[in-house]
């Protein structure tokens, strides 16, 4: 990996620092080339500290290390990407980002629909919303919409309509996020199994 540390009068490139499984950016900081070879050597992330003109390891004194899991250099070759695995929140604030937010998964447009479910369930208006009423209806509804959405997939999935078949698989995502908060979980829960079997 070649990074040029000269770009810069001090020596110093920008490393930002990502949750290798959430994939959100925790905080950013500066490394010179002995840093870098620490971070490597030890497998924790260390920084060369501007405001203390010294090598810092993240966690020396709060013990929220940074696992490293990979070290990426960008094109320019003078910005790194480390995935990381946190002991811990990062920010020496406590909170999990350096930008005050927590560091949860999110499943992008799913982790929208996921929050618009439990609204529309939380303001159960059963009139107007479709997913309201199927709370309103109970969990054997919700359960038997799902069974229902599973057979129509099994279906088109031995058909050759491709358009068909994907419409039905968004019907049956759509009915088992419901299922998953009408049961009490999140796709998160979800992923935790998986990830468990995975290792």
């Amino acid at each position: 990996m070649n990074i040029d540390f000269n770009k810069n009068e001090n020596g110093l490139v920008p490393a930002i620092i990502q949750d290798s499984k959430t994939k959100n950016v925790l905080m950013l900081g500066y490394m010179n080339q002995e840093s870098l070879d620490k971070t490597v050597e030890t497998n924790q992330v260390t920084f060369f500290s501007r405001t203390k003109n010294r090598l810092w390891t993240k966690g020396e004194e709060s013990g929220n290390f940074l696992e490293v899991v990979s070290i990426k250099n960008d094109c320019d070759e003078d910005t790194l990407l480390i995935q990381v695995n946190p002991a811990g929140p990062t920010c020496h604030k406590g909170t999990d980002t350096c930008w005050g937010e927590k560091n949860d998964a999110t499943f992008g447009f799913l982790s929208q629909l996921e929050a618009v479910i439990k609204n529309r369930r939380e303001a159960g208006n059963s009139e107007k919303s479709y997913v309201a009423s199927l709370f309103e209806k109970g969990i054997n509804k919700i359960a038997q919409k799902v069974g229902e959405e599973a057979v129509e997939v099994v279906i088109e999935a031995k058909d050759n309509n491709d358009d068909l078949f994907v419409n039905e698989s968004a019907d049956l995502l759509f009915h088992y996020l419901i299922l998953l908060q009408a049961k009490g979980f999140t796709l998160q829960d979800i992923v935790k199994i998986l990830e468990g079997r995975h290792q």
